[in-house]
């Protein structure tokens, strides 16, 4: 008799994100540059927002992180993603598995809070920039960063205890391109209920709890800008929240339709489709969103050349 909490399959294997022969290279090359963009894109932020003094900042302390996370969590999962589409048969062990679905989670939900938190920084410099330096004290922003790595750490554990209760028998194969929740799930040959409630109750709170603090937020944002009397002022306000309210309407809203609903094996193929926005695009896009557009980042990449003359 086999105990309720050990597998018997020792190893998965994943489908990737397609089956069409016709498409896995072309699809190769455009994600292979997709995680370049993004690596390269967060991981030069990282660097200069560490090296330049005048990037000491709320804003640009809640980028740091942000930047960290996409870099991280991207790495989570592309390898084995880009290793569908050149392998006949993708397989990751069991633990293995397992480790990359805590992984993602932990990077996943920290990047729910610390768009938030970003939102929340906006909010303050918009709405009360007279107590802005006050309000946005370090030792307010470390709290809120320390809160957003303790809902991931629970979040993850959480997903990942219940993922470590189930069974699997006889079915191996992933209908994902990682080892996300509802995909795993579907092969257990015990009853997933207790884990589906889970996965509602805890995604629900990470995805509606910050889309409503963010909502908030830009709405007392927005009724600010209102108020701006200069229509220069007015339009370049509205343009950086557009721009921000953009990128986590793709990441939270291909997120509540990912786990915000029953699951089914009808519904993967869709869901695999709507997982590339958070997974992929939507960290590709944010040093462009948040950082490239940005005039104190551009100024600080000049100055870059002129730091290095000798």
């Amino acid at each position: 008799m086999t105990s309720a909490n050990v597998s018997l399959v020792t190893e998965f294997i994943l489908v990737g994100l397609t089956d069409q022969p016709d498409l896995q290279i072309p699809l190769f090359f455009v994600f292979l540059a997709m995680y370049i963009v993004t690596a390269l894109g967060n991981l030069c932020l990282i660097i200069l927002i560490v090296l330049n003094s005048h990037l000491h900042t709320p804003m640009y302390f809640f980028l740091f992180n942000l930047s960290f996370i996409d870099f991280c969590y991207s790495s989570v999962f592309t390898p084995k993603m880009l290793m569908n589409f050149i392998l006949s048969k993708n397989v990751i062990s069991y633990m293995g598995c397992m480790t990359q679905l805590y992984f993602f989670c932990f990077f996943v939900i920290s990047e729910c809070y610390v768009l938030t938190s970003m939102a929340y920084d906006r909010y303050v410099a918009i709405c009360n920039p007279l107590l802005y330096t006050v309000a946005m004290s370090p030792k307010l922003c470390l709290n809120l960063m320390l809160g957003t790595y303790a809902m991931a750490f629970s979040g993850a554990m959480a997903h990942t205890g219940f993922m470590l209760r189930l069974t699997f028998c006889d079915a191996n194969t992933i209908n994902h391109y990682f080892c996300d929740l509802l995909p795993v799930m579907q092969l257990s040959c015990t009853n997933t209920y207790a884990n589906e409630l889970e996965v509602f109750i805890v995604v629900g709170i990470n995805i509606i709890v910050p889309s409503i603090t963010i909502f908030i937020s830009y709405g007392f944002i927005v009724s600010s800008i209102c108020h701006i009397k200069s229509a220069e002022g007015r339009s370049k306000a509205f343009s950086t929240c557009s721009s921000h309210i953009i990128a986590v309407s793709l990441f939270f809203g291909s997120g509540a339709f990912m786990y915000l609903k029953p699951s089914s094996a009808g519904s993967m193929n869709k869901g695999k489709v709507s997982s590339v926005f958070y997974t992929n695009v939507v960290p590709m896009l944010n040093p462009l969103i948040y950082s490239l557009r940005n005039k104190d980042v551009k100024m600080a990449l000049r100055k870059i050349p002129r730091n290095w003359k000798f």
